[in-house]
């Protein structure tokens, strides 16, 4: 069995760099990493990515020449397997004679295609971080262990096993129920409190996402719209969910009295809905709540076809609603 990926890579010091697999996550990090470890030699370093496919060999000389003003610079060049030929010879030729006040990251998500370019780097001294696709269950297992261990806490074998099995393959996923399970937990994650969390998470609903939005969690409303999402709960549900939950708040808001029974009969909601929302309500002004509904009505259209990208809408979206309730709510600093 293949060693499993650690939790981050070494920290680099070569000039030049490759960042090669089919591991999208451990590319991601492996570049990260590059970054953090430059940045703290050179906290004023410049930092550019581009990427490869269609990019002009005009436009790559120009980061790669010499700064007029000094200083570090990172330039990360990512889907190089994608790279027209002239590209690739341009960062070949480069390789061969790097600039000492630059670091340069070549990223190839495998395969033969521009196999050339990372042997040519590697041959001009490049280090090297190989991301493959993590296949075995075993591994996949391994890389919770290590999640669960730089998080800061300790998870069962069975637990593992548990998890690996309630949420499957993809890195990312993985990784973010690892964390959860730490930050709800806490200590030792046994195979208990994983089917807890996976039976939480399964019954994440539109309205789930809408109350934690509107109590201005960021990282929960977050958390839970990507576990609606990829539970498939529809685009339009969640959006109609946060859009009821601020009109409800609004509508709360707007009556002078604090009497649940009273607010139920002046607005004709069941007396549920009203306590629900007067907790919901604490925090927001009643401009943060007008803005909110703004950027509600916003997101209806564009998960309704406005926007290129539904997913984005809505995260965008949920970050907006947050952000106006922390500038704009009771207490907030003028």
């Amino acid at each position: 069995m293949a060693a499993a990926p650690s939790a981050a890579p070494p920290a680099p010091t070569s000039r030049l760099r490759a960042v090669v697999g089919e591991e999208e996550l451990l590319r991601a990090r492996a570049v990260s990493a590059v970054r953090a470890a430059v940045l703290e030699r050179h906290p004023d370093a410049e930092l550019h990515e581009l990427a490869a496919q269609g990019l002009p060999v005009g436009q790559l000389a120009d980061v790669l020449a010499p700064s007029l003003f000094g200083g570090h610079r990172v330039v990360v060049v990512t889907g190089v397997q994608e790279a027209a030929g002239a590209l690739v010879e341009a960062l070949t030729g480069y390789a061969r004679d790097p600039d000492p006040d630059l670091t340069l990251v070549v990223v190839h998500s495998g395969g033969k295609r521009n196999e050339a370019l990372v042997k040519a780097f590697v041959a001009a001294g490049a280090a090297v971080d190989d991301c493959p696709r993590v296949t075995s269950v075993g591994d996949r297992i391994a890389f919770v262990r290590n999640e669960v261990r730089s998080a800061g806490g300790r998870i069962t074998a069975d637990a593992a096993a548990a998890l690996v099995e309630a949420v499957g393959a993809d890195l990312r996923q993985l990784s973010s129920a690892a964390t959860q399970l730490v930050s709800d937990f806490g200590g030792t994650v046994d195979a208990d409190a994983v089917a807890r969390f996976h039976r939480g998470q399964a019954e994440v609903t539109g309205f789930s996402v809408a109350e934690r939005v509107l109590v201005g969690d960021r990282q929960g409303s977050l958390e839970l719209l990507r576990w609606a999402l990829q539970r498939g709960v529809a685009h339009v549900l969640i959006a109609d969910a946060i859009a009821d939950g601020v009109r409800t708040a609004a509508r709360v808001s707007s009556v002078r009295s604090s009497n649940p029974g009273d607010l139920a009969r002046t607005l004709r909601m069941p007396p549920w809905k009203v306590k629900k929302a007067q907790a919901q309500a604490r925090g927001w002004s009643i401009e943060g709540l007008q803005q909110a509904i703004g950027v509600a009505a916003e997101l209806n259209a564009d998960v309704k076809g406005a926007a290129a990208s539904a997913d984005y809408a809505l995260e965008r979206a949920v970050r907006r609603i947050v952000a106006i309730r922390r500038e704009t709510g009771r207490g907030a600093r003028p």
